[in-house]
């Protein structure tokens, strides 16, 4: 790469507990979870183009504007009417889909990817608003580490950290549309839930997930359960291998355990070999410093 052309990670993430409170009146969902990065990760290079191009090592994902990443892009043109083009590359390791966020974190490393590629600045709160344009997941992943995510989940929170070192991620092969997960869902609509009540609940929520004096709850699981027993079969078979959590991600598929020490989380990983559709990692969470340290170089271009 020449000097003009530069590469940086995308990483996923998990969600530590996910509380569906109801229908807002502009038909999206009220919102309260706990977001956090983990080390599993897209990678994005980017170089000068005249044109906007991107490219994927995946055959699967679309590269055209189906792909946020191009949405992301046109969007930044038309904001700062700018002419120049971009080639992107993406190396594409988090399974998409997968309840993990890899097209978000794709997006939002895209934005400050490009931001950086064609000399431009921006605000903390502006970029934040067209992440949300974009996917109600994208601001997270301007913030990284551990936070709570309320509203839409766009409205970002950073929260004590979360610090795991042995955790198993399984995604057995098997789509789940984050549309159809909420439609089974069938929320009730919400008349007057106020801002200061679900970040009250979200905070509840958090504590009890770090006193571990609750087990963490995900709305989805039990309707994703009953469409996709296989879901529910990869959770139930970490807690059989020794997880002391485990929880479905997002909407699904991916599941995540949370394992004592490494020799278990070995064991795990090696009898998970007969699951030969399931795709397995062994991952760890991702601080805010980590995170922000990755990311450095295009976190420049962000003023708060």
């Amino acid at each position: 790469m020449n000097q003009n052309s530069f590469k940086i990670p995308a990483f996923a993430k998990i969600n530590w507990f996910l509380r569906i409170l109801g229908k807002r009146e502009d038909n999206f969902h009220e919102l309260c979870t706990a977001f956090q990065t983990i080390s599993l990760c897209d990678f994005l290079s980017f170089s000068e183009h005249t044109e906007l191009i991107l490219k994927c090592n995946d055959q699967n994902i679309p590269t055209d504007e189906q792909n946020l990443i191009i949405r992301a892009a046109k969007l930044l043109q038309k904001r700062f009417g700018i002419k120049k083009g971009a080639e992107i590359y993406l190396e594409k390791n988090i399974p998409s889909p997968g309840g993990l966020g890899g097209g978000s974190a794709d997006c939002a490393v895209a934005l400050l990817g490009l931001l950086k590629l064609w000399g431009l600045n921006i605000s903390r709160t502006e970029l934040c608003e067209m992440g949300k344009s974009l996917g109600s997941d994208v601001p997270f992943f301007f913030f990284g580490g551990t936070a709570l995510g309320i509203g839409r989940g766009a409205e970002i929170i950073e929260d004590e950290e979360v610090k795991e070192k042995f955790v198993v991620l399984v995604t057995p092969n098997i789509s789940v549309p984050t549309p159809t997960a909420f439609a089974k869902l069938n929320a009730p609509r919400l008349t007057n839930y106020s801002s200061k009540s679900i970040l009250k609940l979200c905070c509840n929520e958090a504590q009890s997930f770090r006193l571990q004096q609750t087990t963490p709850i995900n709305d989805f699981e039990k309707v994703i359960f009953e469409i996709e027993p296989e879901i529910k079969r990869a959770k139930e078979k970490l807690l059989e291998s020794g997880a002391k959590l485990a929880l479905m991600s997002g909407s699904g598929a991916s599941v995540f355990g949370i394992f004592e020490n490494e020799e278990t989380r070995q064991a795990t990983l090696k009898a998970f070999n007969e699951e030969v559709n399931w795709r397995k990692f062994a991952v760890a969470t991702v601080s805010r410093e980590k995170y922000r340290e990755a990311l450095k170089n295009v976190l420049k271009v962000v003023s708060d």
